[in-house]
């Protein structure tokens, strides 16, 4: 056997333990055996075998040996590891435990188990919930009129703020024991999207309660006094209740709460009592002008050590519930995001008793993980919803105004240039409602914090795309407001929807890598203890079964991106197999270069915020791809999907891409970027995102009826009066539908110069007389064009009715400069 032959031999014996996640045994009984079989083939002779027995002998023993592997190789490790481990603090460690991991988990490791992902029941609606929809809710959505709410009112109707007490709006999570609906995640998403798509204003009135508030928090976290204390008021509507975290000091970093609690005892209703003295300032609260019930996030201190801890004075976050009429706070001032209710909390020493923390005493300073658990479930149900709401009424509504709007005698959407933008919202529309469907059913089954931020960011950003788009696509229809404008709403409210609930800007570059890559990582956080409780066994064991899953992550990317994943599994067969298999190959390089990137920047990754957040994009990608798949697949897929996976699939694999070449172009070390460039692209990029063919496809296709269109646009609401702003639209494109052929002939003996007359009516005349049109289609198109002309009318005001807006808005106006 020659040289070349022994080499080939070893780099695939290499290649194969590394691709298999060969254990440390196999890999050493493989060294013995080559280099043996070396010596018995006449390569290397008996003088060669005893180098090799000198050379690789003492590490096998080494590594194969528990005690000495501790002693010489794992023991300098871990003293290194320990010094240069970055402090965790309380808070930090909270919002890493808080909640669980999920699917995420499955595309950060690299090697994704697409039988559990195909295999996961989304939940689907209950006959009541489904009921509450088509009844309830679109009962409500009929009340609302966002015109009048926005600019007349500035407020819901009366009508409709007992509508919404009444049939238990605010109480869809609270379980049916303490009186509410008990509806699960995905109802509580399909609701307030179907009351997005009528008012936001009236959508942001149910959400908050049923997201982070006193409701949720007395569900998890309250003692059984305080959950029958509060509950069935929560639940029947006579309690209204706002949660006052954020202030003048505290957006993002909420930790740093300014707002405190003494410990101290007091007068409370007549009897003294240990309680606490509360000042605070809270801003930006949703509900607070007329909230009832105050739940309140403040730093407890404890100075005369009367919880019984003498020498613990500071608690540090705790939460508590009071009333909105104690003495001492001030309520009902409003600021002005838009109509729905959001205003200001002071006060100043306001007492009251320990019972009032949520949990009780013993639950002093342990705010901050109620509250982030609480965030990580309401985040993936709440703005998602609100985002699909608007994606979905703009796919709709702009799709029929492609139809019916013509410019230079073609409906504007079979220009190219607007297929390009209608394309786009059709496919993040389709990928919005993948990705709304499968978080929902995962917060109905845990609390996936990782994954309910990636939704909250990325469908708020994509909101932000459709709506622009939608508005572009619409010109002037879409800018001019009024009763008829269906955009303007959900465009006003983008910057609310991409600020709350955690910043986009700070969600992005902190939270979904940064977090994620700790949490979803099999190995990083048990490390991370393991060197805090100073314990080098388990972080031996820990150690090298985590470099045994690096070098297999490595020769999987490796392997992967030279046969373009050719080589990896899919799960399925026809058009979504080549994705599984590219979505496999992204997972296994997203793993090596999180692995190696964490090894060599440790703590400093921190602050490389661009860098974690491009991998971020790469973990989240891949997630709401893996989400498409997994809808497409649910839907039974269909031959009227094909064409959205593949712009769905295209995009994201081009973003995947796009974001590894920035990490990989900006990483500190060049060698090392270069390196993971190689691993990943050892023949270079490949994905380019839509091509114009399914431009074209989806930009025809938003166009036309079909039963695609209806389950893409479901459950929003669409008037049917057609007098109304969506009803119009929808009235018009049914009728052009029905009419087109003749339409078009009409047009066309137009163009030609074959009518006589400057109007339609006149028109119209003359193509009966001439027998191009008969009396009856004259009357359709006749009924059409009416139709057509007045969808296309926008809103104008007489002076007097916009003067007398802006007196009212004057009038409401209220000064929020405070001191407190």
């Amino acid at each position: 056997m020659s040289v070349f032959i022994a080499l080939v031999i070893a780099i695939a014996a290499i290649w194969v333990l590394a691709y298999t996640g060969a254990s440390l045994a196999l890999w050493s009984t493989a060294v013995v055996v080559y280099f043996v079989g070396l010596a018995l083939t006449g390569v290397i002779g008996w003088l060669g075998l005893l180098i090799a027995a000198i050379v690789f002998v003492p590490p096998l023993v080494l590594f194969n040996s528990p005690g000495l592997r501790k002693r010489y190789a794992t023991k300098p490790i871990f003293a290194k590891f320990k010094a240069v481990l970055p402090p965790m603090s309380d808070t930090e460690r909270e919002a890493l435990e808080a909640g669980s991991t999920w699917w995420e988990t499955e595309m950060f490791r690299g090697k994704p188990d697409w039988q559990y992902l195909l295999d996961f029941r989304r939940t689907q609606l209950t006959d009541e919930e489904r009921s509450f929809l088509d009844n309830e809710t679109e009962t409500l959505c009929s009340m609302l009129d966002e015109w009048e709410i926005l600019n007349e009112r500035h407020d819901i109707p009366p009508a409709g703020w007992d509508y919404i007490r009444k049939n238990k709006f605010f109480a869809m999570l609270i379980p049916k024991e303490h009186g509410g609906l008990g509806f699960s995640a995905l109802a509580q998403s399909t609701v307030v999207a179907k009351i997005a798509s009528r008012s936001l204003t009236t959508a942001v009135t149910v959400m908050v309660p049923n997201s982070l508030g006193p409701g949720e928090l007395l569900i998890h976290y309250g003692t059984k006094e305080q959950q029958a204390k509060w509950l069935p008021g929560l639940a029947d509507g006579s309690e209204i209740p706002c949660f006052g975290l954020t202030g003048p000091e505290v957006g993002s970093d909420a930790g740093a709460l300014p707002d405190y609690g003494i410990v101290c005892k007091g007068e409370y209703q007549g009897k003294e009592v240990l309680g606490m003295k509360l000042t605070f300032s809270k801003r930006w609260i949703t509900l607070a002008p007329v909230a009832t019930v105050i739940g309140l996030a403040f730093r407890l201190h404890d100075p005369e050590g009367l919880l019984g801890d003498p020498d613990k004075t500071d608690y540090g976050i705790t939460c508590a519930l009071i009333s909105a009429d104690e003495p001492g706070v001030e309520i009902g001032k409003r600021h002005y995001p838009g109509a729905f209710m959001n205003g200001p909390i002071f006060g100043k020493d306001v007492f009251v008793p320990l019972d009032a923390i949520i949990g009780g005493q013993e639950k002093a300073g342990g705010g901050w993980r109620m509250l982030v658990e609480c965030l990580s479930a309401g985040r993936g149900i709440s703005l998602p919803a609100l985002s699909s709401a608007a994606a979905k009424t703009s796919y709709r509504m702009t799709g029929a105004w492609c139809r019916i709007r013509r410019q230079f005698k073609l409906p504007v959407g079979k220009f190219e240039g607007v297929q390009e933008a209608s394309a786009r919202i059709s496919g993040l529309n389709y990928k919005m409602e993948a990705a709304r469907i499968m978080t929902a059913s995962g917060v109905d089954k845990c609390t996936p914090s990782v994954v309910t931020a990636m939704a909250k960011y990325h469908m708020t950003e994509w909101m932000r795309v459709i709506v622009n788009d939608a508005m572009d696509i619409h010109g002037g229809r879409g800018i001019q407001q009024g009763p008829r404008n269906y955009l303007a709403s959900s465009y006003q409210s983008i910057p609310i929807a991409i600020t709350v609930e955690g910043a986009n800007i700070l969600t992005r570059s902190l939270m979904i890598f940064g977090q994620g890559a700790i949490r979803c990582h099999p190995y990083v956080f048990p490390e991370m203890e393991a060197a805090r409780d100073d314990n080098l066994d388990e972080f031996d064991d820990l150690l090298w079964s985590h470099i045994g899953y690096s070098v297999n992550r490595a020769a999987r990317a490796f392997t992967f991106g030279l046969t373009g994943a050719l080589t990896a599994k899919a799960p399925v067969s026809g058009v979504a197999a080549p994705y599984y298999r590219q979505l496999e190959r992204f997972s296994s390089a997203l793993a090596i270069s999180s692995d190696i990137t964490m090894g060599l920047l440790g703590g400093e990754l921190k602050r490389k915020e661009l860098l974690s957040a491009r991998l971020g994009d790469v973990l989240s990608e891949l997630y709401f791809a893996s989400a498409t798949l997994k809808y497409f697949y649910d839907e039974g897929e269909k031959e009227e999907d094909v064409a959205h996976l593949h712009y769905v699939m295209a995009e994201s694999l081009a973003r995947i891409e796009k974001a590894f070449d920035g990490f990989f172009r900006n990483f500190p070390n060049g060698f090392v970027g270069g390196a993971m460039r190689f691993l990943v692209f050892p023949t270079g990029m490949a994905n380019k995102g839509p091509s114009d063919r399914l431009i074209n496809a989806l930009g025809d296709a938003i166009m036309e009826p079909s039963a695609f269109r209806d389950r893409l646009s479901a459950d929003i609401y669409v008037g049917r009066d057609p007098e109304s702003a969506t009803g119009r639209i929808e009235t018009t494109f049914k009728k052009l539908v029905e009419v087109e052929p003749t339409y078009d002939k009409f047009v066309k003996a137009v163009a030609k110069g074959q009518l006589e007359g400057l109007d339609t009516e006149t028109r119209l005349r003359s193509a009966v007389d001439k027998q191009i049109l008969s009396q009856a289609e004259a009357d359709q198109v006749a009924e059409y064009d009416r139709m057509r002309y007045d969808a296309i009318l926008t809103d104008a005001f007489t002076k007097e009715y916009l003067a007398d807006m802006a007196h009212k808005r004057h009038e409401d106006q209220r000064n929020e400069s405070r001191v407190a």
